[in-house]
C-alpha cells in the first residue's frame, strides 16, 4: 500500500518508478559553493540528494543549512540525514521543526558512526534514542502532530522518513529483523549501505521477502575513487566484499592511466546498476559518489536509469 507522499522522491516511489538518488557531503567549511556546484552537476540525473550529517563522526557543516541552500539555489530536492549520535530528542525535535520551515520534505534517520573513528574522538556520544525511535519520533510529528512525549505541535511538519539497511551485515538475519522493526514504526523507504556483490544483495532481498519487508529499498552503489580506496574498503570495512573480478579490472585499468581507471569505473558500476535493476526488486539506486559527482550522469546514462 502506498504511503502518503510529501516529497517528489516519495511520489515517484509510490508510482513504482525506478529512482536514482545521490549524496553530497558538506565539509568543515563556511563556503558551500562546491556543494552547490556538485548539486547542479547531478540535478538532471537524480530525483533527490542525501546531505550527510557529520559522516564518520567528523565535525562538518550542518546538513540542515546545506539542504536549505541546495534546494534554494538549485531546486534539487534533498534528503536531510540526521544521526542520533549527536543530539538528544529536544535538539532533534527542534531541528526537524526548523527543517520543515526551510522546506525540507525528506529525513533519513541514522545511528551515526562511532565517535572514536572521527576527528574529535574525545566527543561524548548522545544516543538518547536509537534510529528506529527517531523514525517513530518523525511519524508522531507528522501523523499525530505531537512530539515524542505527546506534546502538541502547532502546524506540524510533513516529512517522508527513510532508514538505513546493511546487506553486508553478519549475521544478516539480525539486520533484516531490525528493518522489520523500522517498518513497524512507519518508515517510508530504506537506503542500503554500499553493495558490490550482487549475490549478497539477492540473499538480502530473499530474507526481506521471507519476513515481510515491503517498503521500497534503494540499493547503495559507491564508485571507487582510487586504488587506496579500493584497498581500504577491502581490508578495513567490515562486511564489504568487492569481488575479485571488479578489483582486477580496476587495478589493470589504473596501471594504464587515470583516464582508463575512470572509464572502467563508469563501465563497472553501470553494469552493476543494470544488474541490480534486472535481478532484484530494488526500488532504485542510491549513488554515493562523494567528490566524484561527475561520474553520476555517466553511470545513470550508460545504465539506462533515466
Amino acid at each position: 500500500m502506498s504511503k502518503p507522499a510529501y516529497s517528489n522522491l516519495m511520489n515517484a516511489l509510490n508510482e513504482g518508478k525506478f529512482v536514482v538518488t545521490g549524496e553530497l557531503e558538506p565539509l568543515k567549511t563556511t563556503d558551500l559553493s562546491s556543494i552547490i556546484n556538485a548539486a547542479k552537476t547531478i540535478k538532471e540525473h537524480v530525483i533527490a540528494v542525501n546531505v550527510t550529517d557529520n559522516p564518520t563522526a567528523f565535525a562538518y557543516t550542518s546538513p540542515l543549512v546545506t539542504c536549505y541552500l541546495i534546494q534554494k539555489e538549485t531546486g534539487l530536492e534533498c534528503v536531510y540525514q540526521m544521526t542520533v549520535r549527536d543530539r538528544n530528542r529536544l535538539a532533534i525535535t527542534s531541528d526537524l521543526l526548523a527543517a520543515s520551515i526551510l522546506g525540507i520534505k525528506n529525513v533519513l534517520a541514522l545511528s551515526g558512526d562511532f565517535v572514536n573513528v572521527g576527528d574529535n574522538p574525545q566527543t561524548k556520544p548522545v544516543y538518547d534514542i536509537d534510529s528506529t525511535q527517531l523514525i517513530y519520533l518523525v511519524r508522531r510529528m507528522v501523523d499525530e502532530g505531537t512530539d515524542l512525549a505527546g506534546n502538541k505541535i502547532i502546524n506540524p511538519p510533513k516529512f517522508n522518513v527513510g532508514g538505513a539497511a546493511n546487506p553486508n551485515a553478519v549475521p544478516l538475519e539480525v539486520e533484516v529483523y531490525k528493518l522489520l522493526r523500522k517498518q513497524n514504526v512507519g518508515v517510508d523507504f530504506l537506503q542500503t549501505q554500499s553493495v558490490y556483490d550482487i549475490e549478497r544483495l539477492k540473499r538480502f532481498f530473499e530474507l526481506c521477502d521471507s519476513i515481510g519487508i515491503r517498503v521500497p529499498i534503494l540499493v547503495g552503489v559507491t564508485p571507487i575513487k582510487g586504488i587506496k580506496m579500493l584497498e581500504w574498503l577491502s581490508k578495513f570495512v567490515p562486511g564489504i566484499h568487492i569481488p575479485d573480478e571488479i578489483q582486477e579490472r580496476l587495478r589493470k585499468a589504473r596501471a594504464k592511466s587515470k583516464e582508463a581507471f575512470n572509464e572502467e569505473n563508469v563501465e563497472i558500476f553501470s553494469e552493476l546498476c543494470k544488474e541490480i535493476r534486472k535481478t532484484t526488486r530494488a526500488a532504485g539506486i542510491h549513488l554515493m559518489a562523494i567528490e566524484m559527482e561527475w561520474i553520476i550522469p555517466l553511470i545513470v546514462e550508460r545504465a539506462g536509469l533515466k
